[in-house]
């Protein structure tokens, strides 16, 4: 499981699109007015697999409250 910290509060971002680029992954959070972004490098999420690794934060995301979708590279 990831540990996830400095997420922005899902009552003011619930939307969250992951997106996988070459070294990281890119979570842009959405919500009713302003957008914020994130990037998470691979290796620190398990780059060895890196479609599970980003399937794995889509869904710790979605446990904590998220709307979720997968973004296109």
């Amino acid at each position: 499981m990831l540990r996830l910290m400095g997420l922005p509060r899902v009552e003011r971002f619930p939307e969250a699109t992951v997106t996988r680029e070459d070294e990281k992954l890119v979570i842009l959070f959405g919500g009713l007015e302003h957008e914020q972004v994130m990037s998470v490098p691979l290796e620190y999420v398990g780059a060895e697999d890196e479609e599970a690794a980003e399937l794995r934060l889509l869904a710790q995301l979605q446990r904590i409250g998220y709307r979720v979708e997968r973004g296109s590279p």
